[in-house]
């Protein structure tokens, strides 16, 4: 027995020791060129499969149908996404495809995965692969955006795809063609709608702009989206946007119509608010005469936009300025009915506004 014992001991002390000296001699090629192994190529994706797999177990699926969450996510597929996977608009170049292992069509492979998995893959990113994790991981919302839109990626031809990402534009044929993606391509006021999680920037005020812009720049304010966008730009050119977008007149559109009674809670609450929950008038702060810019203007907003930051702010998510602990604390005292009830009456108030 004392033999065994001194047997393996021995190899337990020499098999790392011949390990380490084996990598260390560099005689282990990490070369991509070769490939791996079909062995090693079916134990990586095994492994992978089944941690995706265990992870998703306790994901729960929001409802995914809602085609406000296509642009956004699209957006960012086309400039954060596509470099690697292809898209309608740009395939995959000879050095992507170079790459070990090579990113996958998505066509292919999402309908092979469920929803919770996608999840887990989009937010947390692969090892070992290039497949980065989401930006932030404080936005689940967005996530879920860009799993509602790889649903939809297998069966949207090319003038789909442009369209949902604002990219399209038309030639001299009538024919649609891929435009660069811009900040229009997202917050065009003809991309809105009432249900758009996308805000409307046109006549905000320039301090706001450029506070936001700045925040998502250094990630003070968290969206994975907007930082991958904002992160392309130079710091110089933060300004010029945020007066282009103060400077545009913002157009009266159609709403859609909402409860009246819903809006007239609504309506109680921005003018007068709740003083036995400590929840003050919006108006007290937003859009105030002689008030602080800094502060977003909220009426003819989208009202799923005002719904969702809502959600963000009462859930302790959306930062950014100096200023937004103050609706941090404001939302948390709020209730789930009363984020449709603002959002109700603010987008639905643009007439009202000079």
């Amino acid at each position: 027995m004392m033999i065994r014992w001194k047997h393996l001991i021995v190899l337990v002390i020499v098999l790392p020791v011949l390990g380490l000296l084996v990598a260390w001699s560099g005689v282990v090629s990490v070369g991509a060129s070769s490939g791996h192994w079909a062995a090693t190529n079916w134990f990586l994706h095994w492994v992978m499969r089944n941690s995706v797999r265990t992870a998703a177990l306790s994901v729960e699926a929001p409802p995914l149908d809602n085609p406000a969450l296509l642009p956004p996510a699209a957006g960012h597929f086309e400039t954060g996404c596509a470099i690697c996977h292809g898209s309608p608009a740009q395939g995959r170049s000879d050095a992507v495809r170079a790459m070990l292992p090579p990113p996958p069509d998505l066509k292919t492979v999402v309908p092979t995965w469920t929803d919770g998995q996608l999840f887990e893959i989009v937010k947390h990113g692969v090892r070992f692969t290039g497949m980065p994790a989401w930006p932030t991981q404080m936005r689940d919302d967005e996530v879920w955006a860009m799993v509602a839109f790889l649903r939809k990626l297998p069966e949207m031809d090319t003038n789909a795809y442009l369209q949902v990402s604002g990219l399209h534009g038309i030639g001299n044929a009538g024919e649609v063609s891929p435009l660069p993606i811009t900040c229009e391509s997202c917050h065009a006021e003809k991309r809105l709608t009432n249900d758009s999680i996308i805000p409307r920037l046109a006549g905000q005020s320039e301090p706001y702009l450029l506070n936001s812009l700045r925040a998502y720049a250094q990630r003070q304010r968290p969206s994975g989206i907007m930082e991958v966008a904002v992160g392309t730009l130079a710091d110089e050119s933060l300004p010029e946007l945020a007066s282009y977008y103060a400077k545009q007149a913002r157009p009266q559109r159609a709403v859609s119509p909402a409860d009246a009674q819903l809006i007239e809670k609504g309506r109680e609450l921005a003018e007068k608010g709740r003083p036995a929950d400590k929840v003050p008038a919006c108006f007290s702060c937003h859009e105030k005469p002689g008030g602080n810019p800094a502060y977003p203007r909220i009426s003819g907003q989208n009202a799923a936009y005002i719904m969702r930051q809502l959600q963000l702010f009462h859930a302790g998510i959306r930062g950014g300025s100096s200023f937004s602990h103050l609706m941090i604390e404001v939302a948390s005292k709020l209730k789930e009915e009363d984020f449709a009830a603002l959002a109700a009456f603010f987008a639905g108030r643009e007439s009202r506004v000079p």
